[in-house]
């Protein structure tokens, strides 16, 4: 039997508290392969990152340190303020003080656009070639559709999209590295028809692809699988969030009714990898199926359980999904019977 092919990497976004050299110690522990390294806390400060080599020597060395590699990474938080509209007290609390700047909104978006830009440098000089993120959206405050949105309000938002994207694309495609967009809501590709129209509104450029996470899938009622398939030559990174949908009980609705984070009167959850409601072993197969031959990212998200546990016991359950490949096809198994 030949080895799987997937490294197995747990995303430091939710570990951005602790110290760098910690998070990869823990890793290791577990037995991660590597890091898709969060630009947050001081685990990859991307300004230091793009000016000093001695800087991102030193991140290296920490992996290194702990037999480690980096396979992404993430500028989730940046990458939301690229777009959004109304930009406010909720981005100043995510973004970097050189991003935020004075938070004149519209310079906050310029900032933002830069700092993606630098994101694509950094991750080169890492011998990175995905970096996943966030877009931002200035059409989702309407996602409701009500007052009634016109048509022209919508166009508008994608056209702004592609206006503001485009440059950074740009950066991306000289630098050799490619953008996972996560498809959620908030963002200008949240469901399976706005990925369509994401596509198309920068003409299919290479240079911008998907980051598969099923959870945010799950929740909308979109095939997590299917979505596999039918953007097969746009997964470009794989985040594993699991999701718990509740029990349909007449009073939780899927849009949370303002419930704070991890409230169970929200009507869903995120679970431990491995048990909830996402058709792993499907997602799996159809992974290989694609050829898709990335790094498989733990990106733990459980309200109810600790994270020391948590992360531990995931990255079990994601190789255990990681089966070896057959030496043969079955035709050429029968063609000799």
């Amino acid at each position: 039997m030949t080895a799987p092919t997937h490294p197995v990497t747990l995303f430091t976004g939710q570990w951005a508290d602790l110290p760098f050299e910690e998070v990869a110690e823990l890793a290791a522990s577990w037995g991660y392969d590597g890091l898709e390294i969060a630009a947050s806390g001081d685990h990859l400060d991307l300004r230091r990152a793009d000016e000093d080599d001695a800087y991102l020597t030193s991140r290296l060395e920490v992996l290194d340190r702990h037999g480690l590699k980096a396979y992404a990474i993430s500028n989730h938080l940046a990458g939301q303020a690229v777009c959004d509209a109304p930009i406010d007290f909720r981005h100043q609390a995510i973004l970097r003080p050189y991003v935020w700047g004075d938070g004149d909104a519209e310079g906050v978006r310029q900032r933002a656009a830069e700092d993606m830009k630098r994101s694509a440098r950094v991750a080169r000089k890492l011998g990175i070639d995905t970096v996943v993120g966030f877009t931002g959206s200035s059409i989702w405050p309407y996602v409701a559709m009500f007052p009634p949105v016109p048509a022209s309000v919508i166009d508008a938002g994608y056209e702004d999209f592609a206006a503001r994207w485009n440059p950074v694309l740009d950066v991306f495609d000289s630098e050799g590295v490619r953008f996972a967009h996560e498809v959620h809501p908030g963002e200008i590709a949240y469901d399976y028809w706005t990925s369509v129209r994401t596509l198309e509104a920068i003409g299919h450029r290479p240079a911008f692809g998907f980051n598969w996470d099923p959870s945010h899938m799950m929740w909308q009622n979109i095939d997590p699988v299917g979505f596999i398939t039918d953007f097969k030559d746009r997964i470009y990174h794989v985040d594993c969030k699991d999701t718990r949908l509740r029990p349909r009980n007449g009073r939780a609705g899927v849009l949370g009714s303002h419930q704070p984070w991890g409230d169970p009167r929200r009507g869903w959850d995120f679970v431990s990898t491995g048990h909830g409601d996402v058709p792993w072993e499907d997602a799996f197969r159809a992974l290989e199926a694609i050829g898709y031959s990335g790094p498989i990212s733990v990106e733990w998200e459980d309200a109810g359980m600790d994270r020391l546990h948590g992360a531990a016991e995931a990255v079990g359950f994601v190789r255990s999904l990681l089966w070896p490949k057959p030496q043969a096809s079955f035709d050429a198994a029968f063609s000799n019977q």
